[in-house]
C-alpha cells in the first residue's frame, strides 16, 4: 500500500473482480460465489487501511491523485477523499458483502450476477473518490447499468417495468447533469469540482455565464440558476425527493434482495453525496434564493413518503417509503444550512452540527436499511415467497431469534437511543431547529409517523396469534446469525459510541461550513 495509490486500488479492485468472476462462467457457481465475496473483502480491508491511515484533524482532501488525462478539455484523472468520501466509502464496502451474502441462494447466471455487483461497487467506489465530472460521470452511470441488469434479469414478477423506470427516472437525471456541466464547461473550460467551487467562491463563475448569456438572452444570474436546476434534478432523482420518486418503490419491491440492499444502502447515497459534494460548492448562492422552497420539499419527502408507507401492506414498499422518509432528513439537513448567518458564531455550529447528522443519518441509514431488506428476503426464503403484513402473526412464539435480531434493526430505524439511528437524526434536528423553525417542526410528524408504521409491523407480524402454517417456521440458522452478527453489532457500536465516526467527519463538516459562508 505504501508503493501504489490507494484510492486507485481500492476502484481497480472490485473491476478485476468483476472481470475474474464473470470468466468463470455457469459452471463453477461455488467458485464464483467465494472469488467474488474475496474480493468485496479485499475492498473492504483496503477501505479500512484508509481509515485508519486517515488523519481526523484535517478537513481538506487527503490520498488525492492528479494525473493529466486529456489537456485539450480540462480533464484530469483527480481523485481524493475527506471524511465525507471516507465514511461512504466503508460504507459501500460494507453494504456490498451484506448484500452478496443476502445472494447466496440466487440460481442461474451465478457468474453474471456476482460480477454485476462488483462492477457496482467499482461504480460506487469512483462516484465517491472522483472530483473531475469526466471521469465522476463514467463512475456515476457505471453504477446504473448493472443496476439495471440485476433488476431486469433477477427480479420479481413485474422486473421488467420496474427496471425501466428505473432506468428511464436515472437517465433523465444524467442527461440534465451532464447538459448542465457542459454549458458550465463551455463558459469556464473547467471540469474539476474543486476549480468550479473557488470560482463560485469568488464570485467568478457567475461571471463566465456571461459569455452565454447573450444566446438565450438570459442574464448571467438566470443562467446560473437554470444550471443548477439541472444538476439539482440529476441528484434529486437519485436521493429521491418527492415529486421524484416514483420510480423508487415498485424499483426496490421487484429488485432482488441484494440489489434492493445495494440500491437503498449505497446508491441512494449517491444523490446526497452529490449534493454536498457538487452541488452545494458550486451554486450556493443560487440555491440560497430558492432555500424556502427547498426545505419545503425536503419536508413534503419526510412526511409525505412516512404516511405512504402507513398505506402499505408489503413489507418491501413499507421499507422502500421509509427509506425516501430517512433521506428526506438528510436533505432538509443540507437546505438548512443555506441559510446566511454571517459570523455568528453559534449558529456556525448548529450548521456543523446538522451537516454532522446528515453524514451520520446517510451511514446509519445506509446499514438499517440494507439490513432489514436482508430480513425480509429471510422471511420470504422460509414462507415460500410472501412478505405481507397479513400473511404472518405471532412469528416471535417460532422464530425468536430472528425476531429479535430483525426488531434491534427496526428500533434502529425508528431511532431508538441507544442504537445508531439516533444519533444523526437527533443532531440533524439539533442544527435545523435554529435555521429553519417552522419546516423542522412539520418534520416532527415524520418520526412520529415512522414510529406508528415500524410499531405495526412489530404488532402484526410478531405478535398476536400465531398462524398454523407457520408453526414449524426455522428460526435462524448458525450461518445466518454469523452473517448479520456484524451489522447489528455496529448498530449498538455507533448508538453507543458515535464519536467513532464523528471524530473522522466533524473536520469535514466544519471546513464546508466555512467555506460556504460567503
Amino acid at each position: 500500500m505504501t508503493m501504489l495509490p490507494p484510492i486507485s486500488c481500492l476502484t481497480i479492485v472490485p473491476l478485476l473482480g468483476a472481470i475474474a468472476v464473470l470468466m468463470l462462467g455457469a459452471k463453477s457457481k461455488k467458485l464464483a460465489r467465494g472469488l467474488a465475496l474475496a474480493f468485496a473483502f479485499v475492498a473492504l480491508a483496503i477501505t479500512l487501511i484508509l481509515w485508519f491511515r486517515f488523519n481526523p484533524h484535517s478537513g481538506g482532501l487527503q490520498f488525492e491523485e492528479v494525473y493529466s488525462w486529456i489537456p485539450e478539455l480540462g480533464v484530469q484523472y483527480h481523485v481524493g477523499i475527506d471524511g465525507l468520501g471516507l465514511l461512504m466509502l466503508l460504507l459501500s464496502a460494507i453494504v456490498v458483502p451484506m448484500a452478496m451474502a443476502a445472494s447466496w441462494q440466487i440460481q442461474g447466471k451465478i457468474s453474471l450476477y456476482f460480477s454485476l455487483i462488483l462492477m457496482l461497487e467499482a461504480g460506487l467506489f469512483g462516484t465517491f473518490t472522483a472530483l473531475n465530472f469526466f471521469h465522476w460521470f463514467l463512475y456515476w452511470e457505471l453504477s446504473l447499468i448493472p443496476a439495471f441488469f440485476l433488476i431486469r434479469l433477477w427480479g420479481g414478477p413485474q422486473r421488467a417495468t420496474a427496471a425501466s423506470q428505473f432506468f428511464l427516472y436515472t437517465m433523465v437525471g444524467s442527461v440534465a447533469l451532464l447538459l448542465a456541466f457542459l454549458a458550465i464547461f463551455l463558459c469556464t473550460g473547467k471540469f474539476d469540482f474543486m476549480d468550479l467551487a473557488d470560482l463560485a467562491k469568488n464570485g467568478q463563475l457567475v461571471s463566465a455565464f456571461a459569455a452565454i448569456s447573450d444566446w438565450h438572452r438570459f442574464t448571467a444570474e438566470k443562467i446560473a440558476l437554470i444550471l443548477c436546476s439541472g444538476v439539482f434534478l440529476g441528484f434529486a432523482v437519485k436521493v429521491p425527493l418527492v415529486p421524484f420518486h416514483t420510480w423508487l418503490p415498485a424499483t426496490y419491491a421487484e429488485a432482488p434482495a441484494g440489489t434492493t440492499m445495494l440500491l437503498t444502502g449505497t446508491m441512494s447515497k449517491m444523490g446526497v453525496y452529490g449534493v454536498l459534494r457538487i452541488l452545494l460548492p458550486i451554486f450556493y448562492v443560487q440555491l440560497r434564493v430558492v432555500r424556502t422552497p427547498l426545505l419545503w420539499l425536503a419536508v413534503a419527502t419526510i412526511v409525505l413518503s412516512a404516511y405512504a408507507a402507513l398505506a402499505q401492506k408489503d413489507l418491501k414498499r413499507i421499507f422502500a417509503y421509509s427509506s425516501i422518509n430517512h433521506l428526506g432528513y438528510c436533505m432538509l439537513g443540507i437546505f438548512s444550512i443555506l441559510k446566511f448567518t454571517g459570523d455568528d458564531p453559534g449558529l456556525a455550529t448548529e450548521k456543523a452540527a446538522a451537516l454532522d447528522g446528515v453524514f451520520l443519518q446517510m451511514f446509519n441509514h445506509g446499514l438499517t436499511a440494507a439490513t432489514l431488506f436482508w430480513f425480509v428476503a429471510l422471511l420470504e426464503k422460509r414462507s415460500g415467497g410472501l412478505r405481507g403484513l397479513d400473511d404472518f402473526g405471532g412469528l416471535r412464539k417460532v422464530i425468536p431469534v430472528f425476531c429479535g435480531l430483525m426488531g434491534i434493526a427496526l428500533f434502529s430505524s425508528m431511532g431508538l437511543p441507544g442504537l445508531n439511528g439516533f444519533v444523526g437524526e437527533f443532531l440533524i434536528f439539533k442544527g435545523t431547529f435554529p435555521l429553519a423553525i417552522w419546516p423542522t417542526s412539520v418534520s416532527v410528524l415524520g418520526l412520529l409517523l415512522t414510529a406508528i408504521f415500524i410499531l405495526t409491523i412489530l404488532q402484526r407480524v410478531f405478535s398476536g396469534p400465531l398462524q398454523e402454517r407457520w408453526s414449524h417456521m426455522p428460526d435462524l440458522t448458525v450461518q445466518e446469525r454469523l452473517a448479520l452478527l456484524p451489522a447489528i453489532g455496529l448498530m449498538f457500536v455507533l448508538g453507543l459510541y458515535p464519536q467513532l465516526v464523528l471524530g473522522v467527519i466533524n473536520s469535514t463538516a466544519m471546513q464546508m461550513v466555512q467555506q460556504l459562508r460567503f
